[in-house]
């Protein structure tokens, strides 16, 4: 079988996950160029034509395997069964850890480090780990600690990352850094797109993007912001969910 631009459907949608598109099921140009991308990283001829070959190297692929995760089974990501919280959501928070690029971090990791905070769980609802996998954290239905004053109507979601890593450089002084693998753009972009249909008025945003616009210009800008969490602009790049 091949897929190529004008091809539709549910594997053309799969593929769309896999190197980083919005998946809609539709094989239009932005489809085509992130396929020779693709196929241009994997040593494959960058004909933005999905054939044999190209298949056997998305399946080999982690991204595949974090992808499919959301297909096998609708509502569910991975072993994470989404529902619809009890709560009114106005708002889907995304976050990183703060941990250095290449550094891993687990649930139970967050949960210690936040309960010696004094919390009483995880501050977030899903952690998308490097390799792309979706775990759960907190339950949706109970209100998150993971932005100040809007915890009550939120979902809190967090990729493991966020920080340059230079081993010379104390970590106070790292500085943020989109450091997201494909792995974790497709996953994160999954599970966005399912929770945007939970949530079809929810805002999706960085953390960064509830910082106060001190200079009232309508606009969050670096210098107002508290944290430069998630360290890229969650609000431009999932305009399109």
């Amino acid at each position: 079988m091949i897929y190529k631009e004008g091809s539709k459907g549910a594997m053309v949608k799969q593929i769309q996950k896999v190197v980083g598109c919005y998946p809609d099921g539709i094989w239009g140009k932005l489809t085509t160029e992130s396929v020779k991308d693709f196929q241009r990283e994997n040593g494959l001829t960058p004909d933005g034509v999905v054939g044999p070959a190209t298949i056997a190297k998305l399946m080999m692929s982690a991204r595949w395997t974090a992808a499919k995760q959301q297909t096998d089974a609708q509502g569910r990501i991975g072993n994470v069964t989404l529902k619809r919280s009890k709560r009114r959501i106005d708002y889907i928070a995304i976050h990183c850890t703060a941990t250095p690029e290449g550094r891993d971090m687990t649930v139970e990791q967050i949960r210690s480090q936040h309960k010696a905070q004094g919390w009483s769980d995880i501050g977030y609802h899903y952690v998308v780990y490097r390799d792309g996998t979706v775990h759960g954290g907190r339950d949706v239905d109970i209100s998150g600690a993971h932005v100040k004053g809007y915890n009550a109507h939120s979902i809190g979601v967090v990729y493991v990352g966020g920080l340059e890593n230079r081993p010379s450089v104390p970590y106070a002084q790292l500085k943020p850094k989109d450091t997201r693998t494909k792995s974790q753009k497709a996953s994160l972009l999954s599970l966005l797109t399912d929770l945007r249909r939970l949530y079809p008025d929810a805002v999706i945003q960085g953390h960064r993007d509830f910082s106060p616009d001190l200079n009232h210009n309508g606009m969050i800008e670096p210098k107002e912001w508290i944290k430069a969490c998630p360290s890229f602009d969650a609000k431009a790049e999932y305009h399109i969910l």
